[in-house]
């Protein structure tokens, strides 16, 4: 996994704090940690897949949400505010039955109250499976 030197100190906290969740469930693993971007694989198999044998656009929603939500965390004051998704949506391109699907999330804004990210979901040979975009909003820790 490639972890950015100046986002290392909120990676620890994040997963040091992280109690099981859906990225457990799903099998989902993180690849690359910066605050341009942030990229997970994710298995597509009976845990992911819809009553057909292909992937389910809600497992790729989770996938989505989750680089996303990484990503906004790793562009706040951790020890403050948390980034927490506010909207959410997803073209689902092609179908996928087995392997891995990669999520990668990028900025299109980064502001103080709100952060917008693209999210591509793709397969092992980068074929577009997902367009998804995510709005979150920065919020104080309780």
């Amino acid at each position: 996994m490639h972890i950015d030197d100046n986002v290392k100190e909120a990676v620890e906290a994040l997963f040091n704090g992280a109690v099981p969740n859906i990225s457990d469930v799903l099998g989902i693993e993180f690849a690359r940690l910066t605050k341009d971007e942030v990229v997970a694989r994710m298995p597509v198999d009976s845990r992911t897949h819809q009553p057909f044998g292909i992937l389910h656009g809600g497992a790729s929603v989770v996938l989505a949400e989750t680089v996303c939500s990484v990503a906004g965390y790793l562009n706040v004051d951790y020890h403050t505010q948390m980034a927490v998704g506010l909207e959410i949506n997803a073209n689902h391109v092609r179908p996928v039955r087995s392997g891995y699907v990669i999520g990668t999330a990028t900025p299109i804004h980064r502001g103080a109250t709100t952060q917008l990210w693209d999210i591509r979901i793709t397969t092992e040979t980068n074929k577009l499976v997902c367009v998804s975009r995510c709005t979150l909003a920065v919020v104080k820790k309780k």
